[in-house]
């Protein structure tokens, strides 16, 4: 017989099958640490001994634990008595609230397949504040109907939460319509690229009025397959050619909308052309360029958001000082001062868009990820407007 006085012995005694209901009781209540967790992971260990390492103060115990119950849920009610079924469910939903994020992280995982687990203990990993639990059983949980999605969205998860929404295997349109309505960036793109999302007109309807101003979204929207005639147009006349291109491209298109995305196809091209003429003409200065563009109307969110991708930084500089009313020299000591938030309140100067904004920062200014100032809900300006106008005036630029 094994002594179960050594550490050594009472560890081995504790993941044997055969030791007995007492012994393992026993060894959970009064051994170590390494001891306990080895009866917790033990499939011979009784519901009544599991329901007590569920209060265990080690981690590494409750852990075991968790991962054991995991793969004991499948088939448990047919094969025990109501008492014992009774203790594990008990078991399992302190295990679901238990204090360790690493605790609640393996049962996720390894529950978020199973159509056998009670429907509270879903919904208490599901609301989880911690997306390393929230996301398995919120991407794969066959038990969440459309309803607790909805309620879920509605409780203002995180946008990591928002988007394992989006890429389940099923989202009718209801939860399309949520998500969408959240405008959260990564939740309406991971939403478009799932075949199994269902969208409806009106939903779509809504992610194309922001699209021309949220990049993420515009490649998603044209591989869509179930596009109709009439958001393909709607779409081409906010993108640019490459993605124009990937719109004619499709085989279902009819003669007439697919002469409507050639025509917008060269007009599109031509204008690239223009800036990229603009670009390589070295006799022109960029105030002369900008002055131009200006007097012919051109001067706006496009021109100044290509130029930014282009790297023309004298030309984004005298583009923001004709549209902010700024001098020149203003301007280039803004963009020079590597912060994020006086370069984004002087495009709000200028009246050009939160995408702009981006663009310059990521593209122009090439600041670090960690640095750039995102859009508020996809496509608004983050900072209020006071916020906004104490930085100008900062520079000296008065702002009514």
């Amino acid at each position: 017989m094994l002594d179960i006085r050594s550490q050594r012995g009472t560890a081995e005694l504790a993941s044997r099958t055969d030791a007995g209901p007492d012994v393992l009781h026993y060894l959970a209540t009064h051994a170590a640490a390494a001891t306990r967790a080895a009866v917790a992971a033990n499939t011979a260990t009784t519901a009544t001994t599991n329901r007590i390492l569920a209060d265990d103060p080690s981690e590494d115990v409750r852990a075991e634990l968790a991962a054991k119950i995991a793969r004991l849920m499948p088939g448990l009610s047919q094969r025990e008595s109501s008492h014992i079924y009774a203790l594990t469910i008990e078991t399992l939903e302190c295990l679901a609230r238990d204090a360790a994020v690493r605790v609640r992280a393996i049962l996720a995982e390894l529950i978020k397949d199973m159509d056998c687990i009670p429907h509270d203990v879903v919904m208490t990993l599901a609301r989880d504040l911690n997306t390393v639990v929230s996301v398995p059983i919120l991407e794969c949980s066959p038990l969440l109907s459309s309803a607790d999605l909805m309620e879920i969205i509605a409780y203002g998860q995180v946008s990591e939460a928002l988007a394992a929404i989006a890429r389940r295997r099923k989202v009718d349109g209801d939860v399309s319509a949520a998500l969408v309505q959240t405008l959260d960036v990564s939740a309406v793109a991971a939403l478009l690229v799932n075949p199994d999302a269902a969208i409806r007109k009106e939903t779509m309807d809504r992610i194309i009025d922001q699209a021309g101003e949220i990049g993420a979204w515009q490649m998603p929207l044209a591989l869509r397959a179930d596009l109709s005639a009439r958001a393909i147009r709607r779409i081409a006349g906010l993108v640019g050619s490459s993605i124009i291109e990937r719109l004619a491209a499709r085989n279902d298109l009819s003669e007439s909308t697919r002469a409507r995305l050639n025509r917008e196809l060269r007009l599109r091209l031509a204008q690239e052309e223009d800036i990229l003429d603009t670009e390589v003409d070295h006799h022109t200065a960029p105030a002369d360029i900008v002055a131009a563009a200006k007097a012919e109307g051109r001067l706006d969110d496009w021109f100044v958001e290509q130029a930014a991708m282009r790297g023309q930084r004298e030309m984004v500089v005298q583009a923001l000082a004709a549209l902010a009313q700024v001098d020149a020299a203003t301007v280039r000591k803004i963009l020079s001062s590597g912060q994020a938030k006086p370069v984004v309140s002087l495009i709000w100067h200028a009246h050009l868009s939160m995408r702009v904004a981006f663009k310059v920062q990521t593209f122009l200014l090439k600041m670090p990820s960690h640095e750039v100032l995102p859009a508020r809900s996809g496509i608004a300006f983050p900072l209020p407007r006071e916020e906004m106008r104490w930085h100008l005036s900062y520079f000296n630029i008065p702002v009514s």
